[in-house]
């Protein structure tokens, strides 16, 4: 047995001692400084952080866990103080500076912006691996192929989960778009994008620096291989007015025209005008075609009808009041409403408009119906908690999507008038958002005020996918999307396509996309 010797028992222990107070010193030198240059947050602030630090000594020493679950539990685990934020890196408390200017170097919400864009810059990151998490739990393309096979499948619920497979793995590109005047780059940004049916054709419409708007049409192409070219057309036209709504019109053949909402501005009243798409091509030999402009001011949406009935008929959704017009004819039906009508669709099989209103009221009209008053007119009507921001019908037309300035999509039957699902996790305070569905591959896509893309099943509402901006949030910033199952025409893949600031991106299904088919060239 060894000896007990005194010296070794004891050099440890001076060893410690001398460490933990060469330590001590250094740490209260260094907490002295803070406290002079913090001096302001005064003695209460610095005796409930001891208090704090006691607590948080006293609980890791009983629990041992990581560091960046432990810092994540001390900023929650923190006692919230007036008029103070605490930082779990320096662990401690810091005095908020009231007011919203830059010259304040702590304010909420500055801190609250920080913390959105380091979790901007994770997703972004996460993003770009290739190997992303699977949209559901067990959900990959073997699995899927291997219970089709053995008949546990159905046809239709495999390729419903083919296609959110290849949604979760979609990657970014940013595509370069071509122009005849290739001394004139683009750098202004994206408003709005509108594809057609074909989703060949994409109408746009960007601010400009000295105030109004530009808008154009670009043209897309795809290979056989999947590689997508964007060309932008040669005619741009410039307005000081603002556009408040677009939807695309088939006056002569589907898609030959633009329905445009103007607002006016200053001594320039307001509009609505149909143009044709090839007055925006000066390489096309065809005649520009009919070209209109109706003296209605003020109008928050508008809508064609597709139905044979009603095929040169057009809507518009203004303050208190819907206008249905004949578009050749010039005919007239004004409807009285309650509220202003914000969005507009309408219905393919039978001529009825759905329209969403500020009062959160959904309601319909026949158009076959004439010259009921008291607002009998009304076919169905039902309501959401705030401002109606955009509405979708569905194949099925007994099945109407809404969306709202609380963040809530809903899908409504309008036959019980009552919703069957709602889709959670958009957010929206008081933007005008549209939604986008895409019924062959099951999708519903939203861009929140928060600027995040989601999209989710549109069976059973499940999010499927989140993706941040590749710009920092901000109001002016939020990204207009486009999802087609054939981007570019009959040849394209499907695909998102995204515009944000003056840039536009490219989310193909394909992981093997080849950007090197694209060409280099201005706006």
């Amino acid at each position: 047995m060894k000896k007990w010797n005194r010296r070794e028992g004891q050099r440890p222990h001076r060893r410690q001692g001398a460490g933990q107070r060469h330590g001590w010193f250094r740490d209260n030198r260094r907490r002295s400084t803070q406290d002079e240059q913090w001096s302001d947050a005064g003695p209460s602030i610095r005796a409930s952080q001891r208090r704090y630090e006691n607590h948080s000594v006293s609980s890791s020493s009983s629990s041992p866990s990581s560091s960046s679950s432990s810092s994540s539990m001390a900023s929650s685990a923190a006692p919230e103080l007036p008029g103070f934020y605490f930082d779990p890196e320096k662990n401690r408390y810091f005095r908020l500076l009231p007011g919203h200017n830059n010259c304040n170097p702590l304010t909420r919400e500055q801190l609250q912006e920080k913390e959105r864009e380091k979790e901007r810059n994770k997703m972004l990151a996460e993003d770009e691996k290739p190997r992303k998490k699977a949209p559901r739990r067990g959900l990959n393309t073997s699995l899927l192929l291997q219970r089709r096979h053995l008949g546990l499948l159905p046809e239709n619920s495999y390729c419903r989960l083919v296609h959110e497979v290849k949604v979760s793995g979609m990657r970014r590109h940013k595509l370069e778009i071509q122009s005849t005047d290739n001394s004139n780059p683009n750098t202004d940004n994206f408003r709005l994008i509108v594809g057609d049916s074909a989703c060949e054709r994409v109408f746009t419409v960007n601010d400009v620096s000295h105030g109004g708007c530009k808008y154009g049409i670009m043209n897309f192409s795809s290979s056989s291989r999947g590689s997508l070219s964007v060309e932008m057309c040669d005619n741009l036209y410039f307005t000081n007015r603002k556009v408040n709504s677009i939807c695309w019109a088939s006056v002569n053949y589907p898609d030959s025209h633009v329905l445009l909402c103007l607002v006016g501005v200053a001594d320039t009243p307001g509009c609505v005008s149909l143009l044709p798409a090839s007055l925006f091509s000066n390489s096309n030999p065809e005649q520009p075609g009919m070209l209109c402009s109706f003296k209605i001011s003020s109008a928050w949406s508008c809508a064609w009808c597709l139905n044979p009935q009603f095929d040169k008929t057009f809507s518009t959704g203004l303050s208190r009041r819907v206008i249905v017009k004949d578009a050749e004819t010039g005919r007239t039906q004004t409807y009285s409403t309650g509220s202003d009508v914000l969005a507009q669709q309408f219905a393919l099989r039978v001529p009825v408009l759905f329209n969403g209103c500020r009062s959160g009221e959904i309601f319909s009209i026949d158009l076959r119906q004439r010259g009921r008053r008291d607002q009998s007119w009304k076919a169905s009507r039902f309501h959401q908690e705030s401002a109606i921001t955009s509405v979708h019908v569905l194949q099925d037309e007994n099945y109407l999507l809404a969306a709202d300035m609380l963040g809530q999509i809903k899908l409504w039957d309008v036959r019980v008038t009552k919703p069957v699902q709602e889709y959670k996790g958009h957010y929206n305070e008081h933007a005008y958002l549209p939604i986008h569905v895409n019924e062959p591959e099951g999708l519903l896509l939203a861009v929140g005020q928060d600027c995040y893309t989601r999209l989710w099943s549109l069976k059973d509402g499940h999010l499927l996918r989140t993706i941040p901006s590749p710009h920092p949030a901000a109001n002016d910033l939020i990204p207009s999307v486009v999802f087609s199952s054939k981007l570019g025409g009959c040849r394209g893949l499907p695909g998102l396509l995204m515009a944000v600031k003056h840039d536009l991106y490219y989310f193909p299904y394909n992981t093997d996309y080849q950007e090197g088919g694209e060409q280099q060239a201005g706006f």
